[in-house]
């Protein structure tokens, strides 16, 4: 059911109680509108997210945490699981696990927040936000130094990502494994890892994800 028809059911049943007497029917309402609102929240601190590293790419430094990311993304969180909604809740928790390690830089705290996604994710077949988990917690790996871990994690992502033609997020997660790739002493597999990305890159329009790969090859 689409926000829009929420708000409109909600506001059938308030006229059903009113005109009817029922009050039964506004706790239903009210869940509805939850739904909304969780939505809603998640949606807003994706924006807030986006925002973040858009600034830290133009500027080449990490800017100033948005103080209501994190709240939006635990209202959601609270919601969700109030609701029952797994896979709502799997998608929140991901997105708390990923403003700590990405804006926090605190992998320490986000991994648990990660992996309790991952397992929510692939209970109900959430691929995208399973892909999600898996490739931070594959980065979160590849700081540690777990190299064959952080390979394995990246690689599942993009099989996941690949199901459900999430071309874009395939290669940058590609990125991930040439970097790790040239810390294995792989750079020929690195290369050719970079070369491929950047063509379905440039196929999609993922600009973002070309300039990661230019600086890639640099590095490398």
């Amino acid at each position: 059911m689409s926000a829009e028809d929420r708000i409109e059911r909600a506001k059938t049943l308030y006229e059903q109680a009113v005109f009817s007497g029922d009050a039964s029917v506004l706790a239903n309402a009210e869940r509805g509108l939850d739904a909304v609102e969780a939505d809603a929240a998640l949606a807003r601190g994706r924006i807030l997210h986006a925002r973040f590293l858009n600034e830290r790419a133009s500027a080449g430094s990490s800017p100033v945490e948005d103080p209501a990311e994190l709240p939006l993304f635990e209202r959601a969180l609270a919601l969700y699981r109030a609701l029952g909604d797994a896979r709502g809740e799997a998608e929140a928790l991901f997105w708390i696990g990923c403003l700590h390690q990405v804006i926090r830089r605190d992998n320490e705290t986000a991994v648990p927040e990660l992996e309790q996604s991952c397992r929510l994710a692939a209970q109900v077949g959430d691929k995208p936000t399973q892909a999600e988990a898996l490739r931070h917690l594959g980065i979160a790996a590849h700081m540690a130094g777990r190299l064959d871990e952080a390979r394995e994690r990246l690689e599942e992502s993009s099989r996941l990502r690949r199901e459900v033609r999430a071309l874009p997020g395939v290669t940058a997660n590609m990125v991930g494994l040439a970097y790790i790739a040239a810390a294995q002493d792989r750079r020929a597999d690195a290369l050719a890892t970079l070369d491929e990305a950047h063509a379905i890159a440039q196929a999609h329009g993922a600009h973002a994800i070309v300039r990661q790969i230019e600086q890639a090859r640099t590095e490398i």
